[in-house]
């Protein structure tokens, strides 16, 4: 049996080129002492993978030269040489782009096909949704009455945040998008009081259009202009939880940052960043919250599927163009 991966040849400079990846054939794996063989059924691409593709110091090592890279993934077990595991289970592990992989029992958390969509433990009930709950509810210290700001907001975090916000009693809740349809989704379907195109003019003006009394938080995936226009429209007391600067991560140059830091000073204003595998131990108050809201249909999530492994870079690629409206995903 043939197993199809893709490997990382050359790291990228700017924007990945097809010719940075290749897709290679290899023998599906054996699983050793403690391990389950997953025929993986769905995989995960995301914004943080660019940056394991460079060889800076971060916080993940990057992906090796010529290896398989890593990714979420969600499968069935079809062999099994660990306890507690058996074939036929399905389980959530972090080998994706890949057909076939070997994985280490302690590594693989076993997942309910009947309780939920495979596809939802990658994405609104995974680490997806539990970096949208916990950037907002920890770092953020949202609390009830809060007026929220959340760029990106039509992407599988953003939507996810100003959902919950609203859940929970926020006072407004302003999205910003990349195109007017993803501007109507979040207004008619996800709850959002206000949201603008940031390509239909400056974010510092659409932002104090959509949100005249300021903000208290602002969820940032994006950095650059909406870092900078959150700043600006931050009340006293505000704070913002920086989970991605997508905008930046091609860049060959470093970026200039905000020039109105100093407005930190008058409104006493926090910034932070985040990242989710710091945040676990909420992993079963997220559950127990948010599974009922998405099993009731009061969060609402979509999901955007890419079919075979072949194409896997190329969702990749559209995750950075901004391609995906939610979870952008990956069907083998």
């Amino acid at each position: 049996m043939i197993n199809r991966e893709w490997h990382l040849l050359s790291r990228p400079v700017g924007w990945p080129k097809p010719e940075d990846f290749a897709l290679v054939e290899t023998p599906v794996p054996t699983p050793g002492e403690g391990q389950v063989l997953v025929r993986n059924e769905y995989l995960s691409v995301d914004p943080y993978m660019r940056g394991r593709m460079s060889a800076a110091k971060s916080y993940v090592a990057p992906f090796e030269l010529g290896k398989a890279m890593q990714g979420g993934a969600v499968g069935e077990v079809v062999a099994s040489n660990a306890e507690g595991i058996a074939v036929g289970d399905h389980v959530l592990h972090f080998s994706g782009w890949r057909e076939y992989a070997a994985v280490d029992a302690r590594n693989a958390v076993k997942v309910d096909p009947e309780a939920a969509p495979l596809s939802t433990y990658l994405g609104v009930l995974g680490m997806t949704g539990l970096t949208a709950y916990a950037g907002l509810l920890r770092t953020a210290s949202f609390k009830e009455g809060d007026s929220v700001f959340v760029s990106g907001a039509a992407g599988a975090v953003g939507g996810q945040v100003g959902q919950i916000a609203k859940l929970k009693g926020a006072s407004r809740v302003i999205g910003s998008a990349g195109s007017d349809e993803k501007v109507r989704l979040l207004t008619e379907e996800y709850g959002f009081d206000a949201a603008f195109n940031y390509k239909n003019g400056p974010v510092s003006e659409q932002l104090r259009a959509a949100a005249p009394d300021g903000v208290d938080v602002y969820f940032d995936n994006v950095g650059g202009d909406h870092l900078e226009a959150a700043i600006g429209s931050l009340n006293q007391g505000g704070r913002i939880a920086v989970c991605g600067m997508i905008s930046v991560y091609n860049n060959t140059e470093p970026a200039p940052g905000p020039r109105n830091l100093a407005r930190l000073i008058q409104t006493r204003g926090r910034i932070e960043g985040f990242l989710v595998g710091d945040h676990y131990d909420l992993q079963p108050q997220f559950v127990q919250e948010v599974g009922p809201w998405v099993a009731s249909g009061a969060l609402k999530y979509r999901e955007t599927v890419v079919e075979g492994i072949e194409n896997n870079l190329e969702a990749f690629l559209g995750v950075l163009r901004g391609d995906n409206t939610g979870k952008m995903i990956v069907k083998l």
